[in-house]
C-alpha cells in the first residue's frame, strides 16, 4: 500500500474549484469533493492506475479524470505526491508540474 500525500499547492487549487462551484450549486460542491477523495484514496492501493496525461507522455506524472478535474500525481517508491487539480478545460503546462515538484 502507497502511502498518499497531498502538496498544499494541490489542496489549494482543490479548495479553489470547490469554493467556485458552491458559489452556485453547494451540494454539487459537496459531491465534486467526496468524489476526488474517493478517487485519490484509490491510489494507494492502485498507484500506477492513472494515465499518463496526453501532454506529458512521457514523464513519470500520472492523472485521475475526475470530471470537471484532471488530478495530477507521480509516484515516487512507496508514496503517491498529489501535485496539481485542475479543472478539465484548463491547459495543462508543463512547468505548472515541475514548479509543484519544487514546492513539495
Amino acid at each position: 500500500m502507497a502511502r498518499l500525500i497531498w502538496t498544499e499547492p494541490a489542496l489549494h487549487d482543490f479548495e479553489e474549484i470547490a469554493e467556485y462551484i458552491a458559489l452556485d450549486d453547494v451540494s454539487a460542491a459537496t459531491r465534486l469533493v467526496k468524489k476526488v477523495f474517493d478517487v485519490v484514496e484509490k491510489l494507494e492501493d492502485h498507484p500506477e492506475s492513472g494515465r499518463r496525461p496526453p501532454e506529458l507522455k512521457r514523464t513519470q506524472y500520472r492523472e485521475k479524470i475526475v470530471g470537471p478535474c484532471r488530478v495530477f500525481y507521480r509516484v515516487e517508491k512507496e508514496s503517491v505526491y498529489v501535485l496539481c487539480i485542475m479543472r478539465g478545460e484548463r491547459q495543462l503546462r508543463d512547468f505548472i508540474l515541475s514548479e509543484r515538484e519544487k514546492l513539495r
